[in-house]
């Protein structure tokens, strides 16, 4: 199996962050349902995205709706992680690389309604509850690491 390419943004309005409630994931046999988990805004590098820089852009349009979003900053580190041993099977990938982004969002901060199936809720959080808020491990250590 291979691994997945994927891009993440850590989202600030002011000095709120902006995370998903994803409850689906893409399988090899179409989406299936997943338990609910906060997570910053993530997805694959597609082979039409010409950077990894637009496709963050192009993730968080599709999730969101909205594109009055602006990159600061790559993170030199990624977040990486090998999946489940049958989750692997699932979704065809044995691992997973995420190239993460720090981003600002100036638009307007409200209407925050998800315009992607894989999620059922937008919140905007302060720093205390996105801690307690992401549902994975090496995510909270990284914000931590990169935010705190």
């Amino acid at each position: 199996m291979k691994v997945r390419q994927a891009v993440g943004a850590i989202v600030t309005i002011g000095n709120e962050y902006i995370l998903i409630l994803k409850t689906k994931v893409n399988t090899t046999e179409g989406k299936q349902e997943i338990e609910s988990e906060w997570d910053f805004i993530k997805g694959g590098v597609e082979k039409t995205d010409s950077s990894l820089c637009e496709a963050v852009l192009r993730e968080l349009k599709e999730e969101t709706g909205k594109d009055t979003f602006y990159v600061i900053k790559e993170y030199e580190e990624k977040i990486s992680f090998i999946f489940p041993q049958g989750f692997a099977e699932k979704v065809g990938y044995h691992s997973q690389e995420t190239n993460m982004f720090l981003v600002e969002y100036k638009g307007c901060n409200k209407d925050w309604l998800p315009q992607d199936d894989e999620i059922s809720e937008i919140g905007i959080f302060k720093k205390e509850e996105v801690l307690r808020k992401l549902a994975h491990e090496e995510t909270r250590k990284y914000f931590i690491k990169h935010c705190l």
